[in-house]
């Protein structure tokens, strides 16, 4: 869809693999078959984002996708759809979902120790402790809901 392309004329230091954020639009139906699956669903940190459409009669399987990926970190629902809403929910286990219209997830909260797993520069990120700690906290659901204006845009972070 867009991205993909190495950054230019930055500081970034080349460890960090710097790209233009990233989208990709990929079929549901290439999430069938093991292999296709794994490779889709290795999750990245970075500017990058699968895009996936479906109907009312795939919320079964994708739910089933979500639910067989390994780390269950953050995820959002963005409906105002308030059934839908509460059967993505009951049917999910991430530790943080942001919900609603907006789902404006700004990022993991504290609790999550994201970062160059091993690397050590992360500051304990990738270690027995980190990975406890962030799996034994509580469950988030953060819910935005209500009208949107027509011209709202989200605010950038300071």
């Amino acid at each position: 869809m867009f991205g993909g392309v190495p950054l230019r004329n930055h500081s970034i230091p080349d460890i960090y693999g710097s790209y233009e954020p990233t989208a990709i639009k990929v079929p549901l139906k290439h999430f069938r078959g093991k292999k296709k699956r794994d490779i889709l669903t290795t999750e990245l940190f970075g500017p990058f984002q699968i895009v996936v459409e479906y109907g009312d009669k795939d919320l079964d399987y994708l739910l089933e996708i979500v639910h067989d990926l390994p780390h269950h970190l953050t995820a959002a629902v963005v409906s105002n759809d308030v059934l839908f809403n509460d059967k993505v929910l009951g049917l999910t286990m991430n530790g943080t979902q942001y919900a609603g219209l907006k789902a404006r997830c700004t990022g993991a909260p504290q609790n999550h120790w994201f970062g160059p797993s091993g690397d050590p520069r992360g500051a304990g990120i990738g270690t027995a402790f980190a990975i406890q700690h962030t799996w034994s906290h509580h469950r988030e659901i953060i819910t935005d809901i209500g009208p949107v204006k027509e011209d709202w845009v989200m605010p950038h972070p300071a």
